[in-house]
C-alpha cells in the first residue's frame, strides 16, 4: 500500500512518545488560566495607565519621559499557542520584545509600583515584571526552590531573581498543588 504524503511542507515534526489514553484525557480537561477584564483593569490601575481593548487582547501604554523610557504591554487572555490555548503577555520597548507564554497568574505590588506575571513548568518559574516607570525585567527558568530558600547562601547574580520573584511564591505553590 503506497504511503500518502502530506500536502503541508512545514509539518514535519519528530515523533513524540504517546501517553496512555487516560492521561491524554486528563490533560485535555485541565482548564488554562485566563485573565478577566477585571484583572486587566486592576493591572492598568496599579501601573497608573489606561487600558485599551482590541478584541482578542488588551494594550497598556507606559511612558516615562524623565528617564526616556516607553513600554507597551499587551495581554492576550486566551490565545492559541500551537496545540494549546493560554494567556500570553507581550512587552514592546524601543529595544526589546519579550513574551511570556502560558501565564499562570500575576502579583501586583503597589509598594514597588510593579506587576509580575508568572509562568511555571516542571519546577521552574519565569517571571516578567512591569514597572510603573516603564521598565521591565525578565527572569526565566528559575528553580522554584530558590523562592523559599536561604538567599544568603546564593551568589549575588542568582540572589536578585530570588528576591524579585519571591512575591510570586503563592502562585507557584498553587500551581504545584493543582498539578498533584
Amino acid at each position: 500500500m503506497p504511503v500518502k504524503k502530506s500536502t503541508k511542507a512545514s509539518t514535519k515534526r519528530p515523533l513524540k512518545k504517546t501517553k496512555p489514553a487516560a492521561l491524554k484525557k486528563k490533560a485535555t480537561l485541565k482548564k488554562a488560566y485566563k485573565l478577566t477584564a477585571h484583572d486587566i483593569e486592576k493591572i492598568a490601575h496599579s501601573l497608573g495607565a489606561q487600558v485599551q481593548h482590541f478584541g482578542n487582547h488588551y494594550r497598556i501604554y507606559l511612558d516615562n519621559p524623565s528617564e526616556c523610557r516607553k513600554l507597551t504591554l499587551e495581554i492576550y487572555p486566551s490565545v492559541s499557542m500551537g496545540s494549546s490555548e493560554g494567556t500570553m503577555i507581550t512587552v514592546y520597548t524601543p529595544n526589546a520584545h519579550l513574551q511570556l507564554h502560558h501565564c499562570g497568574g500575576y502579583v501586583i505590588s503597589e509598594l514597588l509600583g510593579e506587576v509580575t506575571f508568572v509562568g511555571t513548568q516542571s519546577g521552574r518559574l519565569s517571571g516578567l515584571t512591569i514597572e510603573k516607570g516603564a521598565a521591565c525585567s525578565l527572569y526565566a527558568n528559575v528553580e522554584t526552590t530558590l523562592l523559599s530558600g536561604d538567599i544568603t547562601q546564593l551568589g549575588p547574580e542568582v540572589m536578585l531573581s530570588s528576591i524579585a520573584l519571591s512575591l510570586t511564591e503563592p502562585i507557584v505553590l498553587a500551581s504545584e498543588t493543582a498539578k498533584k
